[in-house]
């Protein structure tokens, strides 16, 4: 495990790169599928990374709690060289309720997570939907707990998403997310 932190080049104000992807329950996506949601939570994670499955209670229930907020996971790992992400493992914890996202989408080409520039699991970017695109208002820790054992005292990921939900700017530090580094397949 190697920890990493975040350096995506997007931009606050920046629209969310497209992708069309396949998600767990057979069902291609795209940023159009969440046209309804007023924010578009993108976080890129995994199955196998104790940072990323140290935030996955936190993500479930951000998806329960805001009927407003659409919670897409992206698992972009090098699934041959890291099993535990394969996208039958992904279907796994979905049936089995551990992942309850709004959706889990599988990145086998690894492209999205380059357009996004994502570099961890998990690397959250957090967009408000602006007449009919999501721009980016937050990338950044979902909380402020800085290994996977501990508890954090503090989510921004919470603040700026009730600073979307009720119509304000969102005002927090871009602290760079950090987890392990994704599985990149050798191109």
């Amino acid at each position: 495990m190697v920890m990493k932190e975040s350096e995506s080049e997007l931009e606050a104000g920046d629209p969310a790169p497209t992708f069309e992807l396949e998600g767990v329950d057979g069902e291609t996506y795209t940023l159009e599928s969440f046209a309804d949601a007023e924010a578009l939570l993108v976080v890129f994670i995994c199955n196998h990374c104790p940072y990323a499955k140290a935030k996955i209670d936190l993500l479930n229930d951000i998806a329960a709690k805001y009927d407003d907020v659409a919670v897409v996971g992206i698992n972009s790992n090098d699934s041959e060289e890291y099993p535990e992400d394969s996208f039958d493992r992904m279907q796994e914890l979905v049936d089995d309720g551990t992942i309850g996202y709004d959706a889990y989408l599988r990145d086998r080409t690894q492209a999205v997570a380059k357009a996004y520039g994502a570099v961890c699991t998990p690397d959250p970017f957090l967009f408000e939907r602006d007449g009919d695109e999501f721009r980016l208002v937050y990338q950044g820790r979902l909380d402020d707990a800085p290994n996977p054992e501990d508890e954090p005292s503090r989510f921004p990921i919470r603040e700026a998403i009730e600073a979307v939900l009720a119509g304000e700017s969102v005002d927090l530090e871009w602290q760079p997310s950090r987890g392990c580094s994704i599985k990149w397949t050798d191109d």
